[in-house]
């Protein structure tokens, strides 16, 4: 696979990302904080700026949840509030469940990422042969390997890949790999969903902790469900601990080998020369000079977040029941410091002077 272990300023897009960058998005006075008390004060003081209603985070460090906190209200017709376990719809945060899975695959020696995606019966018209590792790092548009687009439809196919290996679909292989052995039971295929059926837990009981869904439309804001979908790229529900607790056993190397886990991280090196944003199911780039590992979720009703730093053990996550921790941001570049959010994270705890519990 061809891959560089050099990371940089990614350049992919940067004039696409820049015209749809929202102005209101860099407003706020200062994202920069002292201590907690004033990370907590500006997490929520972003998220009122932002207009969502809830708001969910998670920081562990040192290998545990060190902080955790909801903020707002995940369901405005009950007020009910949200809480660090409130569970809320994932969007692309789940390819890192199934891009886990896939290396689980190849470290058993069950797939290798070098495999046409036509062994596996995935047909898409293509100049040259599309690969496991064209689909999993959004390089297969064009001539496979050349360009990086990002394309959660294309990733998707990615399940039919788990599907013919393993007997199982995604969802009965993530219960049985990961959700269950880490006992992580707030994180589940979309409960409207057959899937999640996989899991054993409780629908009604599951969906009374989950955040509902809104659009921020002229000052007011709309219910809007989202659809009833779940596959490799798209359909999870989480809780930021958890989420922040599967990020703790990924650096354990409990999930997936080290060895695999580094090459996911990896951004490809595209077939003339340039250097992708993105890995094997993450984006991953220089900030300030440290690597930050991160994805994002998004859709028009729900925005997702998570940053890792590896070399110094952390991991920050954000959810939220609107799009506008991601909508803003213009995230799918591939560049984190777009991100108020994440930079709120970056400079005050990992380049600041925030000291965590």
């Amino acid at each position: 696979m061809m891959v560089n272990s050099l990371y940089f300023g990614v350049r992919l897009l940067w004039a696409t990302t820049l015209i749809v960058l929202s102005v209101e998005s860099f407003a706020m006075p200062s994202l920069v904080a002292h201590c907690l008390d004033e990370l907590d004060q500006l997490i929520d003081s972003l998220r009122q700026h932002s207009h969502v209603p809830a708001v969910s985070v998670a920081i562990a460090a040192n290998d545990r949840v060190v902080w955790s906190k909801g903020y707002g209200i995940a369901d405005l017709e009950t007020n009910r509030p949200a809480t660090p376990d409130t569970t809320y719809h994932l969007a692309s945060l789940t390819k890192m469940f199934s891009s886990a899975i896939l290396l689980q695959l190849v470290h058993e020696g069950k797939l290798s990422l070098e495999e046409p995606i036509e062994r596996y019966g995935i047909h898409i018209p293509s100049p040259g042969v599309i690969r496991i590792w064209h689909l999993m790092s959004h390089t297969s548009l064009h001539m496979p390997g050349s360009a990086y687009s990002y394309d959660g439809s294309r990733f998707t196919h990615l399940g039919i890949v788990i599907e013919r290996i393993t007997g199982g679909t995604f969802a009965t292989e993530f219960v049985r790999r990961i959700q269950r052995p880490f006992k992580l039971f707030r994180i589940a295929p979309n409960p409207d969903t057959p899937a999640f059926d996989a899991t054993g837990l409780d629908r009604v009981e599951y969906k009374a902790n989950l955040a509902t869904s809104y659009r921020y439309i002229q000052g007011k804001h709309v219910r809007t469900d989202p659809p009833a979908i779940f596959d490799a790229a798209a359909g999870m529900t989480g809780s930021a601990v958890d989420i922040a607790r599967f990020s703790l056993a990924l650096d354990r190397g409990e999930i997936v080998p080290p060895y695999l886990r580094e090459r996911s991280y990896i951004p490809i090196k595209l077939l003339w020369g340039q250097t992708s944003p993105y890995g094997l199911g993450w984006f991953t780039q220089l900030y300030k000079g440290e690597r930050v590992i991160w994805h994002y979720g998004e859709w028009i009703a729900m925005s997702t977040l998570i940053v890792k730093v590896p070399e110094r053990g952390l991991t920050f996550v954000a959810l939220g029941n609107t799009d506008a921790l991601s909508t803003p941001y213009g995230l799918g570049a591939g560049r984190i410091e777009t991100s108020a959010w994440a930079r709120l994270f970056l400079d005050s705890v990992v380049f600041g002077k925030v000291r965590l519990p």
